[in-house]
């Protein structure tokens, strides 16, 4: 780890002082977003909260699965046409 930290502060010590605010920022924001995407859960919950008491049938909520998680569906489902 301590080999990537020096090569980065290597990089900012060449980045031009009037360019350093926004350079800044663009760190700030990437670092909170590398956090952010950390502390995200895992695992996906129930679609069955979006509907809010609206009866819907699970082959509908299967359908919507297959539709809106076509990546996980492809191993579950088969192939996607």
């Amino acid at each position: 780890m301590e080999k990537y930290t020096e090569k980065i502060i290597n990089e900012i010590k060449k980045i031009p002082e009037e360019t350093a605010p926004e350079f800044y920022r663009k760190i700030r924001l990437i670092r909170t977003e590398l956090l952010i995407e950390s502390k995200k859960r895992k695992h996906r919950g129930s679609l069955r909260g979006i509907w809010k008491g609206i009866r819907i049938g699970d082959e509908l909520i299967e359908e919507a699965k297959r539709s809106l998680f076509a990546f996980e569906a492809a191993g579950k489902y088969g192939k996607r046409k």
